[in-house]
């Protein structure tokens, strides 16, 4: 894991992707307040969010968590990672244009750095070398601490990190890639090598795959529960394999299915924290009592092993 102290020791990172859209400004502040006040100081967010919804055209959520920094003066308490080229176009990724996008972020977040800086999809069309350099740039101005990449095949990451090593520059330092007890290829067992071998922290989105390790979605028709239901539709063949054992986990320890997804994740090598989001405060409850629970070795395996 890297040793920088802005994103050690975080043993869970709040989502900030339904600030805005499904929790409003005062829920928001609501959830973001309780989160402060049980230890919590890493958010996750994105320039990008959420561009998805009608009337939106992404930075809400910067917007909502900047007035909430400023409101309760925080910022220097909070750890804040956002993203860049979330829709992964050509030029993305350009020294320029990523140098553009985060002043508009830090002006929405209010801030003038943030923590970790994340490529949230890759852009081939620019020369690693350059992405490389940019990112680079934006580090030796103060305006970022870390580099991250998000959704990144294994070897565009090999290729970032053996560039930096050559210029004696900073590599990507955190990954935050798909993965969960349904979901796993993204952070493929030649991935998780590359992490720990290069000391990469990282941070799994979608932790409890759009809500279907909440437990909740048992059927089909239960997709109507919530806006998220097309997300989830996907999962139901592999993911109703798994839900029986993570039943039966649930049960032994007493504690529930959310908590217990994100305990799972906890155990696995170079996971630094989960991330996970929360639309109301009481759903907070169970992603903070991840990071109570231990899993025994039995219980890992059998969750392991169900989604082989």
């Amino acid at each position: 894991m890297v040793d920088h102290p802005s994103i050690s020791g975080i043993p869970l990172v709040l989502g900030g992707n339904v600030f805005g859209w499904t929790a409003d400004e005062d829920a928001s502040f609501a959830i973001l307040d309780k989160f402060y006040e049980n230890g919590g100081r890493m958010i996750d967010t994105a320039q990008g969010y959420s561009a998805w919804v009608d009337g939106h055209v992404g930075g809400e959520s910067e917007t909502v968590i900047g007035k909430w920094l400023d409101s309760r003066k925080l910022r220097h308490d909070m750890r804040i990672a956002t993203k860049t080229n979330g829709n992964g176009e050509a030029g993305g990724l350009s020294p320029i244009r990523i140098a553009e996008e985060l002043e508009k972020s830090l002006d929405r977040l209010q801030t003038d750095y943030v923590d970790l800086y994340y490529a949230h999809r890759d852009d081939t069309a620019t020369p690693m070398e350059e992405i490389v350099e940019g990112f680079n740039t934006l580090v030796s101005k103060g305006k970022i601490r870390e580099v991250g990449a998000s959704n990144f095949e294994v070897d565009r990451l090999a290729v970032n990190i053996d560039i930096a090593q050559r210029k004696s520059m900073k590599p990507f330092t955190v990954l935050q890639n798909e993965y969960n007890l349904v979901e796993r290829n993204a952070y493929s067992p030649r991935m998780q090598k590359v992490c720990l071998d290069n000391h990469m922290a990282m941070f799994p989105y979608f932790g409890l795959a759009a809500g279907f390790l909440t437990g909740k979605y048992r059927n089909k028709a239960d997709l109507k529960k919530g806006e998220r239901g097309g997300l989830i539709e996907h999962l139901f063949d592999k993911g109703m394999s798994i839900l029986p054992i993570l039943d039966e986990v649930v049960e032994e320890t007493g504690s529930n299915h959310a908590s217990v997804s994100l305990a799972w994740l906890l155990a696995q090598p170079g996971i630094t924290a989960p991330i996970a989001s929360a639309r109301t405060p009481d759903q907070l409850d169970s992603l903070l009592e991840a990071t109570r629970l231990d899993l025994s070795e039995d219980q890992l395996t059998r969750l392991n092993e169900a989604g082989q």
